[in-house]
């Protein structure tokens, strides 16, 4: 056994995954399991505790490495813990010496001396800019595969510590993207998904200040052998004309975006610092749809923020049907320390809890209408798997049989009220 990956939150983590994998194993560390850690939610770090803990006791020989925003943000926690032998921060995981460090360090058999000498985590903030790194172990012909283009985000919305773990915005030039999804492409990977941290912001600090709809342009222009082009999580607040014509014009940009909403209340809105307002995040998502009338649209959407009423909360409810939403990611409100956020008057845990209920039963009765209305349709189908694919429009299909990574045309008979079924 080599190094193991144990992988927390979201896409972009998992990219990033796959670069420490190479990272480490070049670095020649042996019986090591690293968790790849998330801070969105105090939820989230408990369960990296906890896996940590888990994964100790399974493997008492191995040594464990703490890395990505959690560590980032709260390295003494993790230091402080036995099991832990190393806490690397979330710019050091991409690079090759810090994992030559740590099998040095080792190797030297050093971390008796305490939690001080777990600690390499450097300044997040002083980072500027932003190395591309093509994933080159990706399964050859996976039918899906992640490029990260930028990292990090320059706002302060209230209630996220993602910024202190991740640092400012930083992108990835485009000539360097079009080289690694032509790459990728070449390799057989039939659908590339662009992610980031704050994705619309991208290119602002490069030559020119490229906006993203650019390269999404380039991309397609410059890549014709990409099937399917798809790209993560948008602030639609910053979403630039270009990535609008191409949603409208390109077929290979897939008709889906998942929107960061959080809210649909406007005071709630301000108190978030967030930079749209309810009215804002309604004509968005209408004009996306006139220009793209199939396109299906999800959303982050936070329950149980400080100080919202009952009122409050009902339009953000509201916005489910107002923007015509499909998928949902519900976060109930956590705590963040150190965040403004964490100031301001906090709800009753139980409201949180049975507001986060409503919002994701509101979700599943969208997804289900959705579902019923795909009945009778012909869609392009990314097999994944001998049991699953996804149409364009990201909703999973069961299937039977099939090679990963082709693009099948299928026509859909029914639903099972999660997936589609043909």
């Amino acid at each position: 056994m080599t190094v193991e990956i144990v992988t927390f939150g979201c896409r972009l983590n998992a990219f990033e995954s796959e670069v420490i994998r190479r990272e480490a194993e070049g670095a020649g560390l042996a019986d090591t399991i690293v968790v790849n850690s998330c801070a969105v939610t105090n939820e989230a770090v408990a369960q990296a505790r906890q896996q940590i803990r888990k994964l100790k006791r399974a493997r008492p020989g191995a040594r464990i490495v703490v890395t990505g925003c959690a560590a980032q943000t709260e390295p003494a926690t993790f230091a402080a813990m036995a099991e832990v032998d190393r806490v690397i921060g979330n710019d050091d995981k991409m690079r090759g010496d810090a994992w030559r460090a740590a099998r040095t360090a080792f190797d030297a058999d050093a971390f008796g001396l305490g939690r001080e000498q777990k600690i390499a985590v450097a300044d997040i903030m002083a980072v500027r800019e932003m190395a591309p790194h093509l994933v080159d172990g990706y399964q050859r012909g996976l039918p899906r595969v992640f490029v990260q283009v930028q990292n990090g985000c320059d706002h302060r919305c209230t209630f996220c510590i993602i910024p202190f773990g991740r640092g400012n915005s930083r992108s990835v030039p485009v000539g360097a993207v079009v080289d690694q999804v032509r790459a990728l492409a070449e390799r057989g990977h039939a659908e590339i998904v662009l992610t980031g941290v704050d994705l619309t912001s991208y290119g602002a600090d490069l030559p020119g200040a490229p906006k993203l709809g650019t390269l999404v342009k380039k991309v397609l222009r410059h890549v014709p052998e990409l099937q399917r082009l798809r790209i993560s999580s948008i602030d639609q607040v910053e979403v630039d004309r270009d990535l609008i014509d191409a949603l409208a014009s390109e077929e290979r940009l897939m008709p889906h975006l998942h929107l960061s909403l959080q809210a649909g209340d406007d005071l709630i809105l301000k108190r978030m610092k967030r930079r749209h307002a309810r009215s804002d995040a309604v004509a968005f998502c209408n004009e996306v749809r006139r220009l793209r009338p199939d396109i299906v649209l999800g959303a982050d959407l936070i329950a149980g923020f400080p100080t919202e009423t009952d009122e409050m909360f009902q339009r953000s409810l509201d916005l489910v049907e107002d923007c015509g939403l499909t998928f949902l990611h519900v976060f109930p409100y956590s705590k963040r320390p150190g965040t403004p956020a964490a100031r301001m008057p906090q709800l009753d845990g139980r409201v949180i809890r049975d507001r986060a209920a409503r919002l994701r039963a509101a979700g599943e009765a969208a997804l289900a209408r959705r579902l019923q209305a795909e009945i009778g349709a012909t869609r392009a189908v990314l097999i994944e798997s001998a049991t699953q694919g996804r149409t364009e429009h990201f909703i999973p299909v069961a299937i039977e049989g099939g090679v990963p990574g082709e693009v099948r045309a299928m026509a859909i008979r029914g639903h099972d009220g999660a997936k589609l079924t043909v």
